[in-house]
């Protein structure tokens, strides 16, 4: 999804409350990585890799300045062959601690295995954060959560309507490459945002996915 589709999907949401419940978590994976430079562990479930939100999210923290922000791929099966940095198995969680992040994204629910990785991260010290259909286990380990239930209950989040895990990545990303949240003057920063991706959608970086 590029800037101008994201600015779209901008317009259609105003008025809901998406756009605060995606800023909002954007914003504590923000304030979760930026002290420390980065430590991003991304892990999705056995059958859901979130492998395009991991591309996003390193095209943002190119576009935008902010190392922190590129993640590492935890993945439950790793391809024989596959690069360095789509290499890493859930070997990694174990050695997860204070000063790291780890995002989970799936819209199934993780697994028992997986969750008891994601309690012993959380006990060793890293910060947790879950993107996921509202899994209650999982957001009970989480600091933070944000649901995206296929049809969420009447008054979860006001008047917006549904929307799916994939469009929803695609908010939280753009949302954390923002150099601050929107204030009163957010016309001004969005636009300077927009210009600035349109410029970056024509000479990107080489891709690393």
């Amino acid at each position: 999804m590029d800037a101008v589709r994201v600015a779209l999907l901008r317009e259609v949401l105003a008025g809901t409350e998406w756009l605060q419940a995606t800023r909002r978590f954007a914003g504590s994976l923000r304030t979760a990585v930026a002290p420390h430079g980065g430590g991003l562990l991304l892990v999705g479930s056995a059958d859901y890799e979130p492998w395009h939100l991991a591309a996003h999210l390193d095209d943002e923290a190119a576009w935008s300045g902010l190392p922190e922000l590129s993640p590492t791929l935890v993945r439950h099966r790793v391809p024989s062959g596959a690069p360095a940095h789509l290499a890493v198995g859930l070997g990694r969680l174990a050695a997860a601690g204070r000063g790291e992040t780890l995002l989970v994204v799936t819209p199934e629910q993780p697994g028992t295995g997986l969750l008891e990785q994601v309690h012993d991260a959380r006990r060793n010290g890293a910060t947790v954060l879950a993107l996921d259909g509202g899994d209650r286990d999982l957001q009970t380990l989480a600091h933070d959560a944000l649901a995206v239930p296929d049809a969420p209950p009447d008054g979860t989040l006001g008047p917006s309507p549904a929307l799916d895990l994939d469009t929803v990545q695609h908010l939280v990303s753009a949302a954390a490459g923002e150099n601050s949240l929107p204030t009163a003057r957010r016309h001004g920063r969005f636009r300077d945002r927009l210009a600035r991706l349109t410029d970056a959608l024509t000479a990107p970086p080489p891709p690393r996915w």
